[in-house]
């Protein structure tokens, strides 16, 4: 686990090591380990390290093949390269390190673009060709390693964090506007752009090629994997089923212990973080296990569930770890967000600074963590929310259901009010295009509820499960902490995708057949949290972790921010948000906003959601002037 950064003079100006240091340097929480550079004419490549496999020298990067010709800066995991050197040695490559770069770069020049197709892991890369003067830059196919990239007419660059592009001398920084009016829609960024508007990041599961000996020098890009929910053709066997989900987890867990270093695992009281726990400790007697819990004294209604202190405390006596927890209070959020907002960079998704306390907590004690990111995503863990949008007329009528809900933060007929400031330059987007968009490359059949959750699953690993990555990654890393993801192993994620809804969902039969002009109340029971979703992974799972926990209802690991941004946290929302010279100002409309805000602190409506994206935003711009 890394940090990459480069970039390539396409003006032919020789490439100066101070702009490579530069890069490196806004990089170094992500590689304290280690610093290299490789320069040559206009191009230069550098990398920050955070050993986990073979700590030794041999490991150094950017790592050049040993005819000197390639020249590759990588970070991630690739899981199963121990099977592709072996593949390697018969071809004739030899190693001279233990290490899953040299695996890497070698599997590139053997197999070109294809062996992207090979790696089980995460990962983003950069190759230089000295010979061919072309650059290879990928991601892996899920979008757990971030890749950004910058291209102008005099310049190409590429690092795993916008700070490395942004800190170059001469870089002129800017608000992309339709970024931020994207985010305030979804609570995300369903586009590659990023709220720097010279910088994008690389989509999931894409490369990109930069040829300099082409006619017309530009980024060439290739989507070269993608999800593909669907229902099986034939019959279904649960039982087959079930112990193919038994023999896949094992082995992913299995597949991601490999490391040089001590590894820990979150457990935070679901089902998810405790099946990886459980399976881990089977393999690592007392590993280390950690917990973030909340303190409820001012919590009210349903956030009064929010600390699951006790179910982590009850796994970890079952499975023997060695046991951490911190406890969060209102004032955390306030005293962390300034250097949260500079390592995010941009908000993404929901509320997540527990999740950078989780990840301090866990630096401490070791330098890599197993997190259960993406199984609600893979095995269907959020019912409520597929089944608004279960029995449609067509896909068009699927996509204002889907669409009308994923308006998180605030619905379509607000923005124009909200973005008055910079309205004309936002006024062409239609974020429902923005939302359609997303299935341009999804193409499968829709027939019957089935396939609407499938298509809904397929939308939210592209999206959300994305978003979750990007946060995961840049919180963990700027505490030199590696986080792995055993559910996207890529055998697990294969079986999860051909997995049928009959058997991730209880209740999906009884949705379809309720008609829309039945009374609300009988069709809200089927969009509130409950115990349907994953029935699959409960069932198995029952097998390592207790029955109390796989029949709970879901719950995210979110703070009581209802209750503290009304009471505890008041007057620091108002501090920062009640000022009509916020820095958010030049962008959105005070009176609207102020409005919003002030409807959540009189207790008329629940406004969690902005109000945290709000503070986030306007933290950000401070941030990016302070530092």
């Amino acid at each position: 686990m890394c940090g990459i950064a480069g970039f390539i003079n396409l003006n032919g100006q020789t490439a100066e090591p101070p702009q490579i240091q530069a890069m490196t340097d806004a990089l170094v929480h992500r590689g304290p380990d280690g610093e290299g550079h490789w320069l040559e004419r206009n191009v230069a490549m550098g990398h920050r390290r955070l050993a986990i496999i073979d700590l030794s020298d041999s490991a150094h990067q950017p790592m050049v093949s040993v005819e000197h010709r390639y020249v590759l800066s990588y970070n991630g995991e690739v899981y199963n390269y121990r099977e592709l050197r072996k593949e390697l040695e018969v071809m004739g490559y030899w190693f001279s390190s233990d290490s899953d770069t040299e695996v890497v770069l070698y599997s590139l020049i053997a197999w070109g673009e294809e062996a992207l197709l090979k790696f089980n892991g995460m990962f983003g890369l950069a190759l230089w060709d000295r010979k061919e003067q072309s650059l290879l830059l990928a991601r892996d196919r899920y979008g757990i390693k971030p890749v950004y990239y910058d291209f102008s007419a005099e310049r190409f660059m590429f690092a795993s964090e916008q700070k490395a592009i942004v800190n170059t001398s001469g870089y002129r920084s800017a608000l992309d506007t339709e970024a931020l009016f994207e985010y305030f829609t979804f609570q995300n960024i369903f586009t590659d752009k990023t709220f720097e508007k010279n910088i994008r990041i690389l989509p999931a599961g894409h490369y990109l090629k930069l040829d300099l000996k082409a006619t017309v020098i530009k980024p060439q890009f290739t989507q070269y994997w993608d999800y593909c929910f669907r229902e099986p053709e034939g019959p279904v066997d649960a039982r087959e089923y079930k112990e193919e989900l038994d023999r896949l987890m094992c082995q992913a867990v299995e597949r991601q212990l490999v490391s040089d270093v001590e590894l820990g695992a979150y457990l935070s009281g679901g089902m998810d973080s405790g099946s990886l726990t459980a399976l881990a400790s089977n393999e690592l007697p007392y590993i280390k296990t950690f917990t973030c819990g909340f303190d409820l004294s001012s919590a009210s209604g349903i956030e009064l569930a929010f600390d699951e202190r006790v179910k982590a405390e009850a796994m970890s006596a079952k499975f023997k770890t060695e046991h951490y927890e911190m406890v969060l209070k209102a004032g955390d959020m306030e005293r962390c967000l300034p250097n949260f907002a500079y390592h995010l960079e941009e908000p993404r998704v929901g509320q997540s600074y527990p999740n950078y306390y989780a990840a301090k907590l866990a630096s401490k004690f070791v330098k890599v963590v197993l997190s259960g990111a993406g199984g609600d995503e893979l095995f269907a863990g959020y019912p409520w929310r597929y089944y608004r949008a279960a029995v449609n007329k067509d896909f068009e009528h699927y996509i204002d259901q889907y669409y009308g809900f994923w308006q998180r933060l605030m619905p379509e007929p607000m923005l124009e009010q909200v973005f008055a400031p910079v309205w004309d330059e936002v006024r062409h987007l239609s974020t429902r295009d923005i939302f359609r968009d997303v299935f341009k490359n999804h193409q499968n059949e829709l027939n019957s509820a089935e396939d609407y959750i499938n298509h809904s699953l397929y939308f939210e690993a592209k999206t959300f499960l994305h978003g979750l990555f990007v946060v995961e990654d840049k919180l963990s890393m700027a505490h030199s902490l590696e986080t792995r993801v055993p559910f996207m192993d890529n055998d697990l994620v294969d079986f999860a995708m051909r997995c049928p809804v009959s058997l991730k969902l209880n209740n999906l039969s009884e949705v379809a057949k309720i008609n829309e002009n039945e009374v609300k109340a009988k069709r809200q029971a089927h969009f509130q949290k409950t115990s349907d979703g994953k029935q699959i992974l409960r069932d198995v799972m029952s097998r390592y972790i207790p029955s109390d926990i796989t029949s709970s209802v879901k719950q995210g690991f979110s703070s009581p921010d209802a209750s503290w941004f009304k009471g505890e946290s008041i007057d620091f929302v108002c501090e920062q948000l009640l000022k009509p010279n916020a820095s958010i100002y030049k962008f959105l409309d005070y009176e609207t906003i102020s409005g919003l805000i002030n409807s959540h602190i009189n207790g008329e409506e629940n406004r969690r959601l902005l109000i945290w994206s709000l503070l986030n935003t306007e933290q950000i711009f401070s941030s990016q002037r302070e530092h």
